[in-house]
């Protein structure tokens, strides 16, 4: 079973994910759906927002608690959230793809480092282009859903090794030890707070964060550095000077993150920017 983005608009997504076809927000889908109004009522649920970040479930048929499809090339198990999360996001599957052919072609097993893991997309994608993956989430319930995600990729090598705990700390701790790696990414959120209590702001903590990788990045041979979000106001642009103010010389690029419609139209969903030193 796969995932297919059936249409968008009114702030909204249609859909299929495997056999269940849902509507989700898409806050920046401006326009008009494409598709007539009975096709975005046949659906089996429907999650809107709160003004507290969070949300609910409207459905109108019993579904699994959890299923799994096929998508950008790695399969996934798809369990609805509070936060209408599905467990993956459709928008990184170029980004997906770009690890993989990168990582391929930077000598006999490379080390990565996956900061804001989540469910562990970023992760395989690196173990099948032959790396050495470290995987970071601060939630070990999300570490445990990454690991279940590698298991039912059959293919994909158990080259990973699993880390919970906050990002920051993690990272200052590995600068302290002179750990090196030769690709890191990250995908940190607007806000989050740990299983500690620690916080995240995005504005105040991502500068941070970047020079710590400046000390992690193994410079004597070939390196990158992947970075996204989807917080309101990092425009690619911004993100590419946040790494550049980091890493001066090497290879850069920026855009916005897409999901391909079926009609063939593409869904904007957050931004990227890359940087490849030593190629």
């Amino acid at each position: 079973m796969r995932y297919l983005l059936l249409d968008s608009g009114n702030c909204r997504k249609l859909e299929q994910v495997g056999d269940i076809r849902l509507v989700r927000p898409a806050l920046n889908a401006f326009w008009q759906p494409s598709l007539p109004a009975s096709d975005w009522e046949n659906v089996s649920g429907i999650f809107s927002r709160d003004s507290g970040g969070g949300g609910t479930w409207e459905w109108k048929e019993k579904v699994p608690e959890s299923w799994q499809i096929e998508w950008g090339g790695l399969q996934f198990i798809v369990k609805p959230t509070g936060f209408g999360h599905l467990g993956f996001f459709a928008e990184q599957h170029e980004n997906w793809e770009w690890l993989r052919k990168t990582v391929s072609v930077m000598g006999a097993k490379p080390k990565t480092l996956n900061l804001f893991a989540y469910s562990g997309a970023s992760s395989l994608s690196m173990a099948q282009g032959g790396a050495e993956v470290f995987h970071l989430d601060s939630s070990k319930g999300m570490n445990d859903w990454a690991r279940n995600n590698l298991q039912i990729n059959s293919t994909i090598p158990d080259s990973i090794h699993w880390v919970t705990e906050d990002v920051l700390k993690y990272a200052a701790r590995e600068t302290r030890r002179a750990k090196k790696y030769n690709g890191i990414v990250l995908d940190p959120p607007s806000f989050g707070r740990g299983a500690q209590g620690q916080i995240w702001k995005m504005e105040n903590d991502l500068i941070k964060l970047m020079n710590s990788c400046r000390d992690l990045i193994d410079r004597s041979s070939k390196h990158f550095i992947l970075l996204s979000c989807h917080s309101p106001g990092f425009t690619p642009v911004i993100l590419e000077r946040i790494i550049a103010d980091v890493f001066e010389k090497g290879t850069f690029e920026s855009g916005e993150m897409t999901v391909p419609e079926k009609s063939g139209r593409k869904l904007p969903a957050g931004t990227f920017a890359r940087y490849m030193g030593k190629w």
